[in-house]
This record gives structure tokens, sequence and C-alpha cells, in this order.
């Protein structure tokens, strides 16, 4: 698997993000270099959970649209006049 990684301007959003959640929830500051840690660390320890769901969800919307492909194909199947 390859590493998740964000761009700087993805990294910039997150941790603004986490600092207003903080701010929000908790009522509490915290700096940029602590929040971008803390998203490094979910990134690390539990990134690939969430990338492993967005595959799997990617899989089963695939299936349905390939297993829809299909059946459009099979409708525009022609009689045929002469059967073994």
């Amino acid at each position: 698997m390859s590493e998740i990684s964000f761009s700087s301007d993805q990294k910039a959003v997150l941790v603004k993000a986490i600092q207003a959640w903080f701010a929000e929830e908790l009522d509490q500051e915290i700096g940029s270099f602590p929040a971008e840690f803390l998203m490094d660390f979910f990134t690390e320890k539990i990134g690939a959970y969430y990338y492993n769901q967005g595959l799997q969800d990617a899989q089963q919307i695939f299936s349905e649209r390939i297993e829809h492909i299909g059946e459009a194909i099979y409708e525009l199947e022609q009689p045929l006049e002469l059967e073994r």
C-alpha cells in the first residue's frame, strides 16, 4: 500500500479543522505544530482503515455499475429467428 499523504494546502486545511474542533468541542487552543502532529498520528495509525473502507465503497459502486452495464448490453441483444 502506498503511504497516505496530503499536499501542503490539504494539510493546512486539516490543521485548521483540528484547531477549530479543539476550540469548539474542548474549549482549548492547540497550536499548528501539535495539530499537525495529531493529524500525522491519526493518518499513520488509523488512516488505513478509512482508506480501505473507501476502496471497499468504490468496489461496491463499481460492481453495481458493471452489473447495470451487463443488463443494458443484454437488453440490446436482437432476437434470433433460428434457434437450435
